[in-house]
């Protein structure tokens, strides 16, 4: 082989050896991506609204709002595009939801995301009696669990959890 041929195999191999590296760190990158902080929202207490019949309801049910104060803790915008998230009060399942949203975020910012919850009397029985309570001026004790999906451009689409997202507490409005 020519010397000039042989520089020239060298080179390729050294530059495609580099862009394999470079695109393996960047790969890596969405291990250091940290999911965004959850919270219920300061002052924004959940809130549980009863609801009337309906074809897809005879019973009836409920709508429970929850507040988010979502915060990026990373130090580049992303996009925060999915919630998927079951709903515990007083320790019964009583909702699941998938939230696909588009909200931009950028480095540190905080925004607050209403996510509106749809629960089944017949689907949720023990809700019954957290209602009485809750109709008296009462509240309940909720957990969210699931996932959050984020878009952070050429770092990645990551999925953080199953994961604890929110408590609180949930009152009749």
């Amino acid at each position: 082989m020519p010397r000039n041929s042989r520089a020239r195999v060298v080179l390729l191999l050294t530059v495609l050896a580099t862009n394999l590296s470079c695109a393996e760190g960047l790969g890596n990158l969405q291990h250091i991506i940290r999911p965004p902080r959850l919270e219920q929202a300061p002052n924004q207490p959940a809130e549980l609204r009863l609801l009337g019949p309906t074809a897809r309801n005879p019973l009836g049910g409920a709508g429970v709002r929850v507040w988010l104060q979502v915060t990026n803790p990373n130090p580049f915008g992303f996009m925060l595009s999915s919630i998927d998230a079951d709903l515990s009060v007083e320790g019964n399942r009583a909702a699941t939801g998938n939230f696909p949203l588009g909200l931009p975020l950028t480095a540190g910012q905080t925004s607050v995301v209403p996510l509106d919850l749809s629960i089944s009397f017949a689907d949720v029985p023990a809700l019954s009696r957290t209602l009485g309570r809750l109709a008296s001026g009462g509240t309940a004790p909720y957990q969210m669990d699931g996932t959050v999906g984020i878009d952070a451009g050429r770092f990645g689409t990551p999925t953080f959890g199953p994961m604890r997202l929110i408590t609180g507490e949930v009152h009749v409005r």
